[in-house]
């Protein structure tokens, strides 16, 4: 688990792969690091010949393909905009609040878009929306007998 803290920082990892990069230079054969970094010795040539052609940026992680999203960035920059400004109700949904089922049928109607529900909350963070929750309110509840109460 704490591995995997680390490599998710860039800093960390190209420290790593400039250390192994040293040792090499001092006439550490890349079959005896393998272990100590936990990968083959053809990756560990491979970062060596990566900093001699490119200094530090050779070191770093190329940019990863994958998969277009879904809806386009103009689609989420509405989508943010239609859960901001407006309310479920506005578009015939029997509540005034956002919830992840309403907002996947939102999506699936105004973009033909299927999302999963768990999809939709990832797609809110990437957004900036947080979770939020309500408090029931009574207009009829006497706050002198609530403090009497506690």
């Amino acid at each position: 688990e704490i591995r995997a803290l680390f490599t998710k920082d860039e800093r960390y990892t190209i420290g790593i792969r400039l250390y192994a990069v040293y040792q090499v230079s001092l006439g550490q054969a890349s079959r005896k690091l393998e272990s100590l970094y936990n990968t083959s010795f053809k990756q560990i040539t491979n970062w060596v010949h990566r900093f001699e052609e490119f200094g530090l940026e050779g070191l770093k992680d190329k940019p990863k393909s994958g998969r277009k999203p879904r809806l386009a960035e103009e689609q989420l920059n509405e989508l943010s905009s239609v859960l901001q400004n407006n309310r479920p109700d506005e578009f015939g949904y029997n509540t005034a609040t956002w919830n992840g089922p309403i907002i996947k049928d939102y999506i699936e109607k105004h973009y033909h878009v299927a999302y999963q529900k768990a999809q939709v909350y990832n797609l809110l963070k990437k957004l900036g929306f947080t979770y939020q929750k309500g408090r029931a309110q009574y207009p009829e509840a006497d706050e002198g007998k609530r403090e009497e109460f506690i």
